[in-house]
């Protein structure tokens, strides 16, 4: 039957070449050097004429033809045993090319990817043999090539050959010096281990073939263990192959269509070594059956055993119109494989050529052209990039890696790239609700029930905030409040007790005061006054958790951290100057209800921003629409135009890095960007540490990510406060998030978070899977970047805490009185 489409295999390289000039044999002028001179005499010979002379090697069926082989030796100084070689090269007809040290030698292999390199291992003073072996090995092109070592005759006793393949040596050459020994070397190595080799290569290009074709091939052991399956198997069976892969074949289910004694009857064939074919009814993974024209070949090895069996699977249907069957399947099959579920698994994408050449109708050939068009794009994004280096390293891989890169490469065509799939240990219901809740941008109704965004919160300065107020007449009671502020166990609560739930102007001054924000901005500080009192008046104080107190709050923590010596080397003014802002601003107007909830209402909010990061937007916008529409309050009216740009994209920015649905995003990007560089030259030390550390902390890719960590821990830092403030917290979302859960019922919209019902919640469940889902790993990324001992103590302190509630089976935020 063979295969669908005809595949032609070719593993020659031709070399063109010619005559050399005398020059070339002269004694050493260079590193690397081809020889063709008598290197008993040290006289260079009369070139023989340069022919090519093809070799001919049987692999089975296939006819293979091999150049001369390209021989490579590697010795720093001319001696007897290298002018042995040389002269065995000669006398062999084989391409020689001599290197002096480990350098040029790399450099000549990787022009010419030799079949054979010998290695002088004698004298350790002039190069690490072992080390340049496994130079040679780390290049892709060598994995077919034979090393040899020439190694010293030994004074004693054997040593092991052991360090020699650990360092990647196919076998070792005693010294000697003998022209004859050393030509009979080269000829049991082209008949030996370098043809072997050479069959292997040839293997891969059979490998790609299987891979190619069109038709379903399986091939199983001797015991009818399944050893390999194509994609085309895949396509047509639905079975992935790590389903199959180490299975017997008794072990897959099979059809009730077949009869009764077929099977019986196949196998009695097969093993007497002939061939079968016939009709056979076969079960996909989805229990259908389909009728295949089926032929199965046992393969003669070792021992003049059958060592295998090929089946050939051709899909025929119902009516066994073979022909016009097997272009439909080989069709469905061909988009299958370009679909992301079967991949191509040596190239990633099928030959558009040999498509086409199957069909003759003129819409095949219109497939064909807008398809080389596709593949003739020159613009390609940063993945693409990154998936076809993958899939040029694939042609050139054994399979096991070639497989890992397939698993690769399936990751990498995903649209969700930086969101963790809940495994098995995840999927609690309060982890599954937090994630839904929060990484979300609800289900959508069908109903007409809209939710409309209150506008009972004005955005303008109630009168009674307008009295004037600076860091001067703040009131001692407030000012002494305010005393610790630059601490991290700063009690908010104790501010807003203390200013009538008005923190954030308060503390909003104090800290733009110690980081010189109007000075920055060139605002006089009643400007910044006003700024701070319509922000907050924005802020609806009806919220538990998300009114002024909570971005105070977030203001604090941004300060705080602002101030790690990390953070202060990577940012500029103008980026804490946004960030402070950004921190201000991050929940203005937030309704106390989340993305999710907004969405599955059909708020006007959601429909302006449609369904996406739609509080986060509305909170960068109506900051800057209250900002800028008022002299009183703009903060921004005296900066230059480029700066106030800069500025309101940084801020932007770091508002919608607020936004839960990017959270691993943000988290990865910042632990590949900039704590694995920096840990890599933590690591490597060196003399220009300072000048790398530099750069990656102050690139403006980084500073981007690291303003984004910034805000989004201080916005959830809840639970690396101290234990009370921490409880406190917990209390607050707990109630915001089951308010939403009663409108939810109320209004008969999707419940978003069903865990949240303040009748059978149990906060410390809920704490605890926020903790392990959402905070863990990013504290302990800001904290390797910023060092902060005194969070993760507390955040451990508090985990503990919730766990212990958890023990007792309690739901509540604290144990009973005792």
């Amino acid at each position: 039957m063979g295969c669908a489409s005809s595949i032609h295999i070719s593993d020659r390289v031709v070399y063109h070449s010619g005559k050399e000039s005398e020059d070339s044999h002269s004694p050493q002028q260079t590193n690397t050097t081809q020889h063709q001179g008598n290197p008993a005499s040290g006289l260079p010979l009369k070139p023989r004429s340069c022919k090519t002379t093809l070799t001919e090697v049987q692999f089975g069926p296939m006819k293979l033809f091999k150049d001369p082989l390209q021989v490579l030796l590697v010795f720093a100084k001319e001696d007897s045993q290298s002018n042995g070689f040389c002269w065995a090269c000669e006398k062999a007809n084989f391409r020689c090319s001599m290197a002096r040290t480990p350098e040029s030698a790399l450099e000549c292999f990787l022009e010419k990817h030799h079949d054979l390199v010998i290695i002088d291992h004698r004298h350790s003073r002039h190069f690490d043999a072992e080390a340049l072996c496994r130079s040679i090995r780390a290049i892709n092109s060598s994995e077919n090539t034979v090393i040899v070592a020439v190694v010293k005759r030994p004074d004693r006793e054997e040593a092991s050959v052991m360090p020699l393949i650990n360092a990647g040596f196919n076998r070792r050459y005693v010294e000697n010096a003998n022209m004859m020994a050393c030509y009979n070397e080269l000829l049991q190595l082209e008949h030996g281990e370098v043809r072997a080799q050479f069959k292997l290569r040839a293997g891969n290009a059979i490998f790609t073939a299987l891979e190619q074709s069109q038709e379903a091939i399986e091939i199983t052991s001797e015991d009818q263990v399944i050893q390999y399956v194509n994609p085309a198997y895949e396509a047509i069976m639905g079975y992935q192959q790590g389903e199959l892969i180490g299975k017997e074949i008794i072990e897959v289910p099979k059809s009730e269509k077949n009869k009764p004694d077929l099977l019986e009857t196949i196998n009695s064939c097969i093993r007497k070594g002939k061939e079968w074919q016939g009709i056979y009814y076969a079960k996909k993974k989805n229990g259908d059956s389909i009728q295949q024209n089926v032929k199965i070949t046992p393969v003669i090895g070792q021992g003049g055993k059958i060592r295998h069996y090929v089946s050939i699977n051709r899909p025929l249907n119902d009516n066994n119109k073979s022909d016009k069957s097997s272009e439909r399947v080989q069709a469905e099959s061909q988009t299958d494989i370009q679909s992301s579920k079967h991949k191509d698994r040596r190239k990633g994408s099928l030959d558009v050529r040999s498509t086409t050449s199957r069909g003759s109708d003129g819409s095949s050939q219109r497939r064909h052209s807008s398809m080389a068009r596709i593949h003739s794009m020159t613009i390609e994004a940063p993945i693409t990039k990154v998936i076809n280096i993958i899939n040029a390293a694939q042609e050139s891989s054994p399979m096991p890696v070639a497989e890992a890169l397939d698993r690769v490469l399936e990751i990498l065509r995903t649209t969700e790239l930086y969101s963790p799939q809940l495994g098995t240990k995840d999927e609690d219901p309060h982890t599954n609700d937090l994630v839904g809740g929060l990484m979300t941008d609800g289900l959508r109704r069908l109903s007409g029930n809209e939710y409309i965004f209150s506008t009972k919160h004005p955005h303008h300065i109630p009168s009674h905030l307008t009295t004037p107020l600076s860091l001067n007449d703040i009131p001692p009671r407030i000012a002494q409040t305010m005393e610790n502020e630059d601490s991290w166990d700063f009690d908010i609560f104790n501010l807003e007790a203390a200013t009538m739930k008005r923190p954030l102007t308060y503390l909003g001054l104090k800290i733009f005061s110690r980081f010189g924000v109007c000075e920055f901005l060139n605002c006089p500080e009643a400007t910044l006054r006003s700024w701070l009192q319509v922000i907050e008046a924005n802020y609806h104080s009806s919220n538990s958790y998300h009114n002024s107190t909570h971005a105070a709050d977030v203001l604090h923590a941004t300060a705080y951290f602002l101030c790690k010596e990390r953070v202060k080397q990577s940012l500029d003014p103008i980026d804490e100057v946004a960030a402070l802002i950004a921190a201000t601003v991050h929940d203005v107007d937030h309704p106390g209800r989340t993305n999710s909830f907004l969405c599955n209402a059909g708020s006007e909010l959601a429909i302006l921003y449609n369904d996406t990061a739609v509080l986060e937007s509305h909170h960068a916008a109506l900051a800057f629409q209250i900002t800028t529409r008022d002299d009183k309050c703009n903060i921004f009216k005296n900066i230059e135009r480029n700066e106030y740009r800069t500025l309101r994209q940084a801020i932007i920015d770091m508002v919608l890095a607020t936004e839960m649905t990017k959270h691993f995003e943000h988290v990865n990007k910042f632990v590949n960007s900039i704590n694995k560089p920096l840990a890599a030259l933590e690591e490597n030390g060196g003399n220009n540490d300072e000048e790398s550390v530099k750069s990656v902390l102050t690139s403006p890719e980084n500073r981007i990510l690291v303003k984004r960590m910034l805000i989004k821990c201080a916005d959830i830092s809840n639970p690396c406060r101290p234990q009370e403030l921490c409880i406190e917290w917990a209390g607050r979302i707990s109630e915001e998030y089951f308010a939403q859960t009663d409108e939810e019922k109320r209004q008969g919209l999707p419940v978003v978070m069903p865990v949240f019902d303040r009748n059978t919640c149990s906060i410390p469940k809920s704490q605890i899977s926020f903790i392990d889902y959402f905070i863990t790993d990013m504290f302990d990324a800001w904290d390797a970047f910023a060092d902060l001992p005194n969070l993760m103590q507390h955040l451990d302190n508090n985990f503990k805490y919730w766990k212990g509630l958890d023990e007792r089976k309690l739901h509540s935020l604290r144990p009973p009185p005792e």
